[in-house]
């Protein structure tokens, strides 16, 4: 997350560089880069996801294919929970709710969304992963179901998470 905020400051425009020279502006273009940061992240994240998505999409139509229809129903479960994940980032506010404008954020908070946000990408590694078991045990009538309630599980949890990151700075969930 540090790369993405030096990335965010270092294409600062120049005024931008010479605003923050003047007292008190320096707190603004502070809060816009880790905007900026936030928004990017939230992208990284959503295109990450949509892929997951696509993948899920995919199987359920392999399942289809396989004459496993049966299954289709739960897949579309565990697509439903990506696809909800995928909305709530991609159209929350930058900064979630103008989180960066009325909370004062201190290294410690920094800390909390930033270990929010490395669970987006670790939680996106555990789809991949069930998805891949899903893919594995489409031959295997009795070990798909667990696989397609395992990624739908993963599903929830991503918005489940995506929650309590919005929570944790409203107050609500302090």
């Amino acid at each position: 997350m540090t790369d993405m905020m030096q990335n965010v400051t270092g294409q600062m425009d120049p005024f931008k560089k010479l605003a923050s020279y003047i007292p008190g502006f320096s707190g603004y273009v502070e809060r816009q880069n880790r905007r900026d940061a936030d928004k990017l992240v939230r992208e990284t994240v959503a295109r990450r996801f949509e892929e997951l998505w696509k993948r899920t999409s995919n199987l359920q139509t392999d399942l289809v294919s396989a004459g496993k229809i049966e299954f289709v129903d739960d897949m579309e479960k565990a697509a439903i929970q990506l696809r909800t994940f995928i909305d709530k980032i991609s159209t929350a506010a930058r900064g979630y709710s103008g989180l960066f404008d009325a909370v004062k954020i201190n290294e410690k908070e920094l800390e909390k969304l930033y270990n929010f946000d490395l669970a987006f990408f670790n939680l996106a590694d555990q789809i991949g992963s069930a998805l891949d078991n899903v893919e594995a045990s489409m031959g295997d009538d009795a070990a798909l179901p667990a696989a397609i309630r395992n990624l739908t599980s993963l599903g929830r949890q991503a918005v489940e998470t995506f929650d309590r990151r919005s929570e944790a700075f409203t107050g609500s969930g302090r």
